[in-house]
């Protein structure tokens, strides 16, 4: 078999156009900025004053705007035209958007329940009318779907799935024969250990979505549980609980996670205890959410209470120490180690801001007006003060999981707790770097997939903020 094109029968098409498009924008981008500069004039101060926006300036705006919706149009022609042709006609691209079809589908299903709910999604419903919310709500959620269908997507297993003669071989590379019939090729080209880069880039999609939203939930249950109680009480409580979150942030987070992995440490248990402690605090926060909510009908508050600790308890037991009598839950070593790091890590980050939050909003009316009718402290601070700063705290979450998604790349990279064959995005950039100027697919479609992920993640805490604020 002959190596497969990027573009397949659709090149001689369509990147033409794509070139035009990609053209366009650069021009649009370039003349853009300078019609807007033309756009302010000198006053008779020192300060320049601004006359507003002039024809160039809207010229050229509309043209970059224009020049966008055609790159846009051109990939997404990519796609559907990969789908449509002929098996044998398929470039590169083609076959990948053909393997990704749980994915587009998925999406194209999400987007129209939210079209179609926007008015009952609140927040989420109006990033449809937000073009950054909106594409960034479209790139998490193809990793997101990217993870969840990633047994159907990926051709080849990612860690075991070893073909002589693949090492370091170029995208779209045939396999040797015998080869298998139902793939035949490495899309994104073979690893130094002859690896399929493409099945391990939607492998790796499963791994850091499995770790940075859950560890981040953890540090925000944290940050929530301690700093309601020290932005809203004050004295003595607020002050050992900020010099403790300070005391955290002022230790080098690198060499954290180096004493964290050393085998004495872990040896003596370190990581344990702390998951102990930290994984207890999802079930603090919630034992005290229903018992504020529902002091006033006992048998409901204890119904949940009840089924709180006990499915958290065995959750907890699995999570944090290993025990769970079912053998169902329980977490790998090296996992647990990155999970504990990361969420020591972000809680006290999480805790200053969710302070002064609670700081600012404890003088509203409304709170005040809480404390008339003889609400407790508790229930004041989780359905008066939180759901108030729900805004704020759903654009840092959102920050939070893509600082999250760096930093797991930046532990695979250094070999700290993920196996060395796991097929996380910082682990694959690590073992493919040192033939960068060579092979540059194995460490770049990672660092592309982490680069994408957190720019989707960024847009979408962008369209968040801005739709709150008009609430």
């Amino acid at each position: 078999m002959e190596p497969l094109s990027w573009t397949g029968a659709l090149g001689p098409w369509l990147v033409p156009t794509l070139e035009a498009a990609l053209i366009a924008l650069a021009l649009a981008a370039l003349a853009h900025p300078l019609a807007l500069l033309a756009g302010y004039r000198m006053g008779p101060g020192p300060e320049a004053s601004r006359s507003g926006p002039g024809r160039a300036a809207r010229l050229t705006g509309g043209l970059l705007r224009l020049s966008l919706w055609a790159l846009a149009a051109v990939i997404v022609a990519f796609l559907i035209g990969g789908l449509l042709v002929q098996p044998d006609a398929k470039g590169i691209l083609g076959r990948i958007a053909t393997r990704l079809w749980p994915v587009w589908l998925s999406l194209g299903a999400s987007f129209a329940l939210v079209a179609l709910f926007r008015r009952r999604l609140g927040l989420v419903g109006h990033l449809l009318g937000n073009p950054a919310g909106a594409v960034g709500l479209a790139l998490v959620m193809f990793w997101v779907f990217a993870a969840l269908f990633a047994d159907q997507i990926a051709p080849f297993d990612p860690v075991t799935d070893v073909i002589a003669g693949m090492k370091n071989k170029p995208p779209g590379t045939p396999l040797p024969p015998p080869g298998d019939a139902a793939y035949g090729y490495y899309l994104l080209g073979g690893d130094a250990l002859a690896r399929d880069v493409f099945s391990r880039a939607v492998a790796g999609a499963r791994v850091v979505l499995a770790i940075a939203p859950a560890a981040t939930v953890f540090a925000f249950m944290v940050g929530i549980t301690l700093g309601l109680p020290a932005g809203y009480l004050g004295g003595r409580l607020d002050i050992l609980l900020s010099f403790l979150a300070n005391l955290v942030l002022a230790f080098p987070v690198i060499l954290l996670f180096f004493l964290l992995v050393t085998p004495e440490i872990v040896a003596m248990g370190v990581p344990t205890y702390m998951a102990g402690a930290l994984f207890l605090f999802p079930l603090i926060f919630l034992t005290i959410l229903w018992n504020s909510r529902f002091r006033t009908r006992p048998p409901l508050r204890a119904a949940l209470i009840g089924a709180t600790l006990g499915l958290g308890g065995w959750l907890y037991a699995g999570l944090a120490w290993n025990a769970d009598p079912l053998g169902i839950v329980s977490m790998p070593a090296g996992v647990l180690i990155v999970f504990v790091s990361v969420v020591f890590v972000n809680a006290p980050s999480v805790f200053r801001i969710v302070r002064g939050l609670t700081l600012d909003i404890r003088t509203r009316d409304y709170v005040a007006a809480a404390q008339t009718r003889g609400e407790g402290p508790w229930y004041i601070m989780l359905w008066e003060i939180l759901p108030n700063a729900r805004g704020p705290l759903l654009v840092d979450f959102c920050l939070r999981i893509g600082y999250t998604t760096i930093l797991l790349g930046t532990l695979g990279f250094f070999g700290l707790g993920l196996a060395p064959e796991s097929p996380d995005w910082g682990t694959s950039i690590n073992a493919g770097r040192g033939l960068l100027q060579f092979v540059p697919f194995p460490p770049l479609v990672p660092a592309v997939a982490i680069m994408s992920l957190v720019l989707g993640l960024n847009l979408l805490a962008d369209g968040l903020r801005e739709e709150s604020l008009k609430e």
